[in-house]
């Protein structure tokens, strides 16, 4: 017998590799604002975000508008690039977007791991820490969308994860007892720590590659989720047959 009968997925380097993207949009950006910038460098410090914008937004307290211009204009001033003032951010944004919406594929993973939990009788959906619309667009383009019988965004109730409300409604929409329920996302804190913290199954993805943030070998070990580096191993670590 499974230990689930529901998993909920995060989507962005979850589903989605979202890093790539995030590499393709910032080359965009950076051959035109700051020209000969390390992209590769300019990546590590977008999905880092010391100064915690994205956070905020998903606790309400930044519009995504807001994060969004504010995480620019610090990655400009890192990188030796002009600052962006309304005008200059929104062709800014334009160029961003366009380029990271061609960079949307599914990790090569996602489809097989979603069809063999579906083949297992296994209800599934995706919460995520970005807007509803915004990632139906992205599940669409990289295929997944008629996967995920549930998608929860952090405009659905106001904020996001790591709140537990956010988890407790992804499972009452999923129909599935939290205790039932598995969360799989790449953030160990907001993502595993969080979901076993509101009652879930909590699962660290953890791909290889760099980390967003560095974690250490025993804040995993303190965390109590269970580990996997490829969704091809969630199967077996929640017993689906």
């Amino acid at each position: 017998m499974s230990l689930v009968d529901g998993v909920l997925f995060d989507i962005d380097d979850t589903l989605v590799e979202t890093r790539a993207a995030f590499r393709v949009a910032l080359a965009a950006v950076l051959d035109r604002y700051v020209p000969g910038a390390d992209v590769d460098a300019a990546l590590a410090l977008w999905r880092t975000d010391a100064g915690g914008h994205y956070r905020a937004y998903t606790r309400g307290e930044q519009t995504f508008g807001q994060q969004r211009m504010t995480r620019a204009n610090e990655l400009h001033a890192a990188l030796g690039g002009p600052v962006l003032d309304d005008d200059a951010y929104d062709a800014w944004e334009a160029l961003f977007d366009d380029a990271f919406a061609s960079g949307w594929t599914a990790h090569a993973d996602a489809h097989p791991v979603l069809a063999r939990l579906l083949d297992a009788g296994i209800r599934i959906g995706a919460l995520t820490n970005a807007r509803h619309e915004y990632q139906t667009r992205k599940l669409a383009r990289a295929g997944l969308g008629d996967r995920l019988e549930v998608l929860v965004g952090v405009d659905t109730l106001g904020f996001g994860k790591p709140d537990a409300r956010v988890f407790l409604e992804a499972c009452r929409r999923l129909g599935i007892a939290p205790a039932r329920t598995a969360y799989v996302g790449d953030e160990l804190d907001v993502d595993a720590v969080a979901a076993r913290e509101a009652g879930l199954v909590g699962v660290w993805l953890d791909r290889p590659g760099p980390r967003r943030v560095p974690v250490s070998d025993a804040e995993v070990a303190a965390a109590g989720v269970t580990v996997i580096r490829s969704l091809d191993e969630l199967p077996a670590a929640l017993d689906v047959p």
